[in-house]
């Protein structure tokens, strides 16, 4: 436990971001496995409505710097690519 006020509150704020992240990369995978099934089935609309999801949800994750802006961009690729490979 920290002995100064202000890396006190620090402390206090760090725990806050930090469940607060969770959350966003929680929802992250969430989305994308929503994806994943909707592709498994074979069911384009719901692909291509979960897709727009988890694109929304990758792009949130990079712009908080949760993932590289890379790694978004490598994921947004994959998953366009598993939905053209659906037609």
């Amino acid at each position: 436990m920290p002995n100064i006020k202000s890396s006190a509150k620090r402390d206090e704020l760090s725990k806050a971001q930090n469940l607060k992240n969770k959350a966003v990369k929680t929802q992250m995978r969430t989305n994308l496995k929503k994806f994943d099934m909707a592709v498994a089935e074979g069911d384009r609309n719901a692909a291509v409505s979960a897709y727009k999801v988890a694109v929304k949800t990758i792009d949130h994750a990079a712009t908080k710097r949760l993932i590289h802006k890379n790694h978004a961009a490598n994921k947004k690729s994959k998953l366009s690519v598993k939905l053209n490979n659906m037609a």
